[in-house]
């Protein structure tokens, strides 16, 4: 989902990139996404897995039933389906969707959710992981930027440009520009959406069953880690930078 608007190739973390990073937010998130789904053999149906295939090799080893919907999703059929998520339609209802970091790159988040529903059986669990990018200010963008980014795992590679964070530190410093302008323009070249968007068309088509934020920058660093980051939340040095969603459908 999150390729089928073209927005994903320029923008950041998701976690459906490749790379040890990605690897690292996917083992932090997925307690949280195994604790919102209904029991195994549920079936649940990943949106934007990207290349690594998201929670669903975890998912399948956990007993459930599990596909994911990605145009970059790994060459096996049978789990996976590499389609953009609009064109997924499928002939029996799923018990539970996952969207992971994928949401802000549609072109319409509210069309997306509509077909979110549309694919649950009713009374099916919707879990959302998102980035909060109105609240990277500039105090959090310094204490990001403190940090050291993770590089391309292989440099030679043009498809693995590596951290975007370092790449947003660049471009950045070489606009020249005050953060809030710098970020402004960088989030609207890209066409992208801010959580406080997505939550919003979430709760015009779910019933909320959790709503918490936590850690999201640290996957992309090689110095600081879930805990770290954590801390400086809670220490009110920086904001957070995850919006965490469980909802139910109609």
């Amino acid at each position: 989902m999150s390729h089928a608007t073209g927005g994903h190739a320029h923008a950041h973390h998701a976690a459906t990139g490749k790379g040890k990073g990605k690897e690292v937010w996917l083992a932090a998130t997925w307690p949280f996404v195994r604790d919102q789904l209904p029991p195994p053999p549920a079936s649940v149906v990943e949106l934007g897995c990207g290349p690594l295939g998201g929670h669903v090799p975890s998912l399948l080893q956990a007993g459930y039933q599990a596909i994911g919907i990605d145009p970059e999703a790994p060459q096996q059929p049978a789990t996976y389906h590499r389609i953009a998520f609009e064109e997924f339609h499928p002939d029996v209802a799923a018990d539970a969707v996952i969207a992971s970091v994928s949401l802000h790159h549609t072109h319409d988040p509210g069309a997306a959710l509509d077909h979110v529903a549309d694919l649950l059986v009713p009374g099916g669990s919707l879990v959302v992981i998102e980035w909060i990018s109105e609240d990277l200010d500039e105090p959090t963008a310094q204490w990001v930027f403190r940090h050291r980014p993770r590089g391309p795992e292989d440099p030679n590679d043009p498809d693995d440009p590596g951290s975007w964070l370092a790449q947003m530190r660049a471009d950045w410093t070489a606009s020249g520009l005050p953060w809030d302008d710098y970020f402004r323009a960088r989030f609207e070249e890209h066409g992208m959406h801010h959580a406080a968007v997505i939550r919003r068309e979430l709760e015009a088509r779910f019933a909320t069953v959790h709503l918490s934020t936590g850690p999201y920058y640290f996957s992309d660093l090689l110095d600081a880690d879930e805990q770290t980051e954590q801390a400086a939340i809670d220490s009110g040095e920086i904001n957070p930078g995850c919006l965490r969603y469980a909802g139910r459908s109609a």
